[in-house]
């Protein structure tokens, strides 16, 4: 029934007329500039709600827009603006210095003031996403399910371990071949391919 149902709509051409489309607006398209320089285009999301681990429950993951290596930066809920942009300091721009632009989405950290002048007095340009540009931040959306998913396997019995696996979560997505640079991104950022950990 449910393919005679089925056929019977996408074959009715009134059907397919008045049918109101349950989808979003997604606007038009807007092509991001290509990033000129490693570390000079970073996306900045957050991963919220995991379990507790040494009183960790986010991650901040940054990604560089070039090279796609990613920091991942573990913070405890609930954080305001100054603690995540020393977070930022501590993590990213003592490694790769300042970098020329920002892309997030419209997380209440990110449009506070005091992050928005925090970066507006050096010159860094602040770039917000929004729900209708989803192609914006998708990069840093799709390293989120990969790191959300890398630690669900690693720690699926004991889901407060994740902390002290986020280290090697990093090692593991930075030394991973990606198909957009042909290498990994860490041979794209170091010039060379990383030494293989041996098999146990």
């Amino acid at each position: 029934m449910y393919r005679m149902v089925h056929e019977y709509v996408s074959s009715c051409d009134v059907c397919q007329r008045v049918k109101a489309s349950t989808l979003s607006l997604v606007g038009l398209l807007q092509s991001l500039s290509i990033p000129c320089q490693v570390w000079d285009d970073i996306t900045m999301d957050f991963i919220e709600g995991l379990p507790p681990s040494q009183s960790k429950n986010t991650i901040l993951v940054v990604v560089d827009r070039l090279r796609k290596s990613t920091h991942f930066l573990s913070l405890t809920h609930l954080f305001i603006a100054k603690i995540v942009a020393e977070k930022f300091v501590e993590g990213v721009i003592k490694l790769h210095g300042r970098p020329n632009s920002i892309i997030s989405d419209h997380d209440p950290i990110f449009i506070s003031n005091f992050w928005c002048e925090y970066f507006r007095l050096p010159g860094t340009q602040l770039k917000m996403s929004f729900a209708y540009h989803p192609q914006m931040d998708g990069q840093t959306e799709v390293i989120n399910r990969c790191v959300e998913q890398y630690l669900r396997c690693l720690v699926h019995q004991q889901p407060r371990r994740w902390y002290s696996l986020l280290l090697w979560a990093e090692f593991w997505y930075n030394t991973a071949y990606h198909a957009s640079t042909g290498m990994s991104p860490f041979q794209a950022l170091y010039v060379r391919p990383p030494l293989m950990i041996p098999h146990y």
